[in-house]
């Protein structure tokens, strides 16, 4: 049974743990829904960015140490939302104080609905560029692009009528798993051989332009799976939970699926941008391979989970403020509102505030993991404002953005997490109230 099935909800689903008879995530599960989450054109575009700006051993050190850094993060804070059966929402009172929590709710709103709003514009694209390469079909007028964003929001819309749970177990685990892996398999396959024949060799030994170190280049590829992290937990709580001496499959499912996502992904960024003509654009690279149509078509309609689960998240976290409408009418109401803004809104131009916005993402939750992680996790109970929290978190702002402008060489975002991190584990209240206001673990 899903958050969103038309049972009798709590008072606060968001806030409320979800009990063990409404979990049905297994290990594959995760595995599955954080792997189709991984992929997608955004990730592939940005990966492009590593070129020429680092050679290319520091782009596959970036890519690997990167993604298994940001997606242990992920598979983390994954652990701690099925532990405890409580959302993103619940997690940020639990750290914050009811009353603080409110301000990373409603930022993690805000960059959700920015997300969402992207990824239907990046699927408007490359709705426009299938339809000119294989119907010579010109979709770049006013109504050719207010017909494909119309189009990939009633999708949307039709896909949040429905149950979260289903959607992820029937759909994403047996069909566009399979597919998805098949086009990647396919892409890399062509791009490879594209590098062969330029000479692989000249590409290995390819040095950058000095525009981006190494911890520059980590702190990109960080970007995507940190851009998750106010997410996971509205989907972990639905696995079940570990037993007493085994390993959880919300971590190791998210763990496994997430990173070999987004280092395939990078990496496919990289070998595009590397062979693709000067002046070509990632989607018409693609395009142009030998068998890129279908392969894309197959990537693009996997985009479309992105923007589900941000949209998704996003009612979660609408519904912790809000409870009286449910998740699934917030979740109708906010791909509405997305739609609209994807057909006034220049959301390149927007990109940069986005990533910005996500940046405050990583203090926020170092500060949870080293509060929550781990024993038992205490409910809310009266607390407005947890004051060592938020000023762990808005130093953590501080050193972000004070390393970008002052040390960019050694990247923005282990440098706040770890900071903020360490500070929450050595401040963490040593009782965490009576046994009946904690969530008890399993290990």
């Amino acid at each position: 049974m899903a958050l969103n099935d038309a049972s009798t909800p709590p008072a606060n689903e968001a806030l409320t743990p979800l009990p063990d008879a409404r979990r049905a995530f297994r290990w594959h599960d995760h595995l599955s829904l954080w792997f189709s989450l991984g992929v997608g054109l955004l990730v592939m575009q940005v990966g492009a960015f590593l070129v020429p700006a680092v050679g290319t051993r520091d782009a596959v050190v970036a890519i690997v140490v990167g993604s298994l850094i940001g997606a242990g993060l992920l598979a983390w804070t994954a652990r701690l939302g099925c532990q405890t059966g409580l959302a993103s929402a619940g997690l940020m009172h639990s750290a914050y104080g009811s009353v603080f929590a409110r301000l990373p709710v409603v930022l993690n709103i805000v960059q959700l609905v920015g997300w969402t709003t992207f990824e239907l514009v990046i699927m408007r694209e490359g709705t426009q560029a299938i339809a000119k390469q294989a119907f010579g079909l010109s979709l770049d007028s006013v109504g050719g692009a207010l017909a494909a964003t119309l189009l990939w929001g009633a999708v949307l819309l039709a896909l949040l009528s429905g149950s979260m749970v289903t959607l992820v177990r029937r759909f994403v685990s047996r069909f566009g798993l399979p597919l998805v892996v098949l086009s990647l398999i396919w892409l890399t396959w062509q791009f490879a051989g594209k590098l062969q024949a330029q000479g692989f060799e000249a590409f290995w030994q390819r040095q950058g332009d000095g525009s981006m170190g190494l911890f520059s280049a980590m702190d990109l590829v960080i970007a995507m799976p940190v851009s998750w992290l106010p997410l996971v937990a509205d989907y972990a709580r639905h696995g079940q939970r570990a037993q007493p001496g085994k390993p959880g499959g919300a971590f190791t499912g998210t763990w496994i699926g997430y990173a070999v996502a987004n280092l395939w992904c990078y990496a496919l960024g990289v070998m595009v941008a590397s062979t693709a003509a000067p002046g070509t654009t990632l989607v018409m690279a693609l395009l142009l391979a030998q068998g890129g149509l279908v392969a894309l078509g197959l990537i693009l309609i996997d985009e479309l989970d992105n923007a589900y689960g941000d949209v998704y998240s996003g009612s979660v976290s609408m519904h912790s403020l809000r409870p009286r409408w449910s998740v699934r009418r917030w979740g109708l109401l906010i791909a509405l509102v997305c739609v609209a803004l994807a057909l006034v809104l220049p959301m390149h131009a927007l990109e940069p505030f986005l990533l910005m916005l996500s940046s405050v993402f990583v203090p926020l939750y170092g500060v949870i993991l080293g509060r929550l992680g781990g024993g038992g996790v205490p409910l809310p109970a009266g607390r407005n404002v947890d004051l060592s929290a938020a000023a762990l978190w808005i130093a953590g702002i501080a050193v972000y953005h004070g390393c970008a402008a002052w040390a960019p060489q050694w990247g923005s975002a282990l440098p706040a997490l770890l900071l903020t991190f360490v500070l929450a584990r050595l401040t963490r209240p040593t009782a965490a109230g009576a046994p009946s206001a904690a969530v008890r673990t399993h290990g």
